[in-house]
């Protein structure tokens, strides 16, 4: 359980810089501020995957929540419009708890009460409900026989948005807010094209409205730069006696209100499920653990990773990066077998999909390093599993095709060069993770030779020659291990920068890139290096004297006059900052992976690696409640910033703590 205090909830400045975010399980989800008031344009209450796990839809973006105390009105509801804050029911709270899921507490007058939400696995859903906990301090009333003549009830006006996810709602005289009511269900369909989303209820009281509520502002979509006022519809209100709980479901199929407490217990019994699985230590590596479930989703028949929350899809860099801690370090083997399945499907001229668009066109292949990523995740499956007959059954062939494609050359001129290091690159493209690109302006091309590109390289013919042993593939075995040994020649004869004792980022024919970045951390961190171990020592203690951060590793030293100390701004200021400066948190896992190798030795490495990523415990109730966000400022306060959960930045937390 996660706890916010009365302190930070009442102030809107805080409480609205903290998100909760509930998942279903196929791509959907509900999120919003802990104040109430939706910040992003991605905010909403139910929004829908409409084509697992992409086609994600605003059905519904919040309810206007009134309690009525013998009809005295009292707003629980936050809005932000233009030099306004109304209402302001934030400063009603007396707290938030992730437990398991988002819960508030109010108090009004004296009444007590609470607010959850949790959606339904696997399902379009969302359940919301309200219920007084305690009344008994009710001002100026003295007995218990006073206080039940008081007539408690809540009103809840749903607003509705009806878009796609990434754009924002205007009033639209072809709205259609027309309902239908059947018993303790409404349902309504503004737009034909779009799903029937319907509210299974338990009120005493249908009031039609037909209001547009207008002009809501998105304080942090003004701060990226992007459109941020929107229109939303109001159709009805739901009138609750709180004698009993007030419950709505709102989903994109009809629900019966009476299963809402089984919904919820079976909820509890899934999340409390996966925590025993995964065996976890502590209440930290638990929470992770919870955090990491939100990226599994479907894909067809199998399983995939949205990279994160709340705009990204999935992307094959970020799935095989991820996949370990995700799927392997929580004791989730099957998952990573139905992902490496479903990707392996998707491989085309050797190479594994950058990403499946939101649009749902085919999938892109901009990307050098998601192949061979693919390569380091199946090896951390087979470690974990010891299912060999898999690999041999249903990937290696596809491998084997896959260092043929190299070999010969595929996509954006991704080719073995004759010094059998891996050339990759072309103008205008991005293909390595630093993949920031305004325009036709790539920020950080690394065209030629990108350091963790060889580092995987070497690593994925390590790992061939390994099973090609294993299946008794005498020829391939042979080849694989001496194309190792070309490349880990080739790599220790042109990358070591003698000047700066650590590796040059980029080796493109006679230019060599010297610029300090994270990337060569790879060449220590994976399970298979090419540097000896003295060097190993030169580029850890480099990386940790210039890029080391409480929350991650810098993109780019700070004595870099090309460094950029805060991520902020425009689009193009923020894109330009991506990879200048800015701290990536998932690059605390390799980090520590090569920090823990070159320290082999010495006691006090255990306690430098819990010191290393304790910034990360009070993280997780800062930001976006119980998740780890994708990047921060390069500068203290290294403040959180881009995605507010990323998938790789919780796995690589448990793939070093589980």
């Amino acid at each position: 359980m996660i706890e916010i205090s009365k302190d930070i909830c009442v102030d809107f400045k805080t409480a609205s810089s903290r998100e909760w975010l509930e998942t279903n399980g196929i791509g959907g989800y509900s999120s919003s501020s802990i104040a109430g008031a939706n910040t992003r344009r991605y905010h909403g209450l139910l929004v829908a995957s409409t084509r697992p796990p992409l086609g994600r839809l605003v059905l519904l973006s919040k309810f206007e929540e009134t309690v009525l105390i013998d009809g005295e009105r009292h707003e629980l509801s936050c809005n932000q419009y233009p030099n306004s804050l109304h209402p302001e029911g934030h400063k009603f709270l007396t707290g938030f708890r992730l437990d398991p899921f988002p819960i508030w507490t109010y108090k009004i007058n004296g009444v007590e009460i609470e607010k959850s939400i949790f959606m339904i696995h696997g399902e379009n859903s969302t359940v919301c409900r309200w219920r007084i906990i305690h009344k008994s301090e009710i001002q100026n009333l003295k007995s218990e026989s006073e206080i039940s003549n008081f007539k408690f009830e809540i009103e809840l006006k749903p607003l509705l948005a009806f878009r796609d996810h990434h754009h924002l709602r205007h009033e639209d005289g072809g709205f259609d807010g027309s309902y239908k009511v059947e018993d303790n269900l409404v349902s309504i369909e503004p737009y034909a094209e779009m799903p029937r989303l319907f509210f299974a209820h338990n009120a005493n009281e249908i009031e039609p409205q037909y209001h547009w509520y207008r002009d809501f502002e998105y304080a942090i979509e003004r701060e990226r730069g992007f459109d941020y006022h929107e229109d939303l519809f109001q159709p009805f209100s739901l009138r609750f006696d709180l004698s009993n709980d007030a419950i709505v479901i709102a989903s994109t199929e009809p629900k019966q209100i009476a299963d809402a407490d089984s919904f919820q217990k079976e909820e509890i019994k899934r999340r409390n499920a996966l925590i025993k699985t995964a065996g976890a230590k502590d209440e930290f590596a638990n929470q992770l653990v919870l955090a990491a479930d939100q990226f599994i989703v479907s894909r067809g028949s199998g399983k995939t990773v949205i990279a994160g929350y709340h705009w990204f899809s999935d992307w094959g860099r970020d799935t095989m990066i991820a996949l370990n801690g995700l799927t392997l370090a929580t004791n989730r083997a099957e998952i990573a077998k139905s992902i490496l399945t479903e990707f392996s499907r998707h491989i085309s001229e050797g190479m594994v999909p950058n990403r499946f668009p939101d649009a749902g066109a085919i999938p892109e292949y901009n990307t050098v390093d998601a192949t061979l990523w693919f390569f380091e995740a199946i090896r951390a499956y087979v470690e974990k599993t010891g299912d060999n007959d898999f690999v041999r059954d249903v990937l290696y062939e596809k491998l084997v095709g896959i260092v043929d494609w190299h070999v010969r050359g595929t996509r954006y001129q991704i080719r073995v060069d004759a010094d059998g290091l891996l050339y990759a690159g072309e103008p205008g493209v991005q293909l390595t993770w630093m993949d920031a690109k305004i325009g036709e302006w790539v920020v950080t091309p690394r065209t030629g030779k990108a350091v963790e590109i060889q580092a995987l390289w070497f690593n994925a013919l390590c790992i061939m020659a390994d099973l090609a042993g294993k299946f008794g593939d005498a020829k391939g075995k042979k080849r694989f291990a001496a194309m190792a040994a070309m490349a880990k020649k080739s790599f220790n004869q042109q990358f070591w920068n003698d000047g700066e004792q650590c590796l040059f980022d980029v080796v493109n024919g006679e230019e060599s890139d010297g610029s300090i970045r994270p990337n060569q951390i790879f060449a220590v961190s994976l399970s298979n290096t090419m540097l000896s171990s003295a060097k190993a020592r030169k580029v850890v203690d480099k990386v940790e004297a210039e890029l080391l951060t409480p929350f991650g590793l810098r993109s780019l030293s700070p004595n870099d006059p090309r460094y950029v100390p805060v991520y902020i701004g425009s689009p193009l200021d923020r894109d330009a900052a991506y990879h200048q400066g800015t701290v990536w948190a998932w690059l605390i896992g390799p980090f520590v992976d090569a920090y823990r190798k070159v320290h082999l030795k010495d006691a006090k490495s255990n306690r430098r690696v819990d010191e290393i990523i304790a910034g990360f415990k009070s993280h997780l109730s800062e930001a976006l409640i119980g998740q780890v966000s994708e990047i921060f400022d390069g500068d203290a306060p290294h403040s959180p910033r881009g995605c507010a959960a990323q998938a790789w930045s919780v796995a690589e937390l448990l793939r070093i703590k589980v």
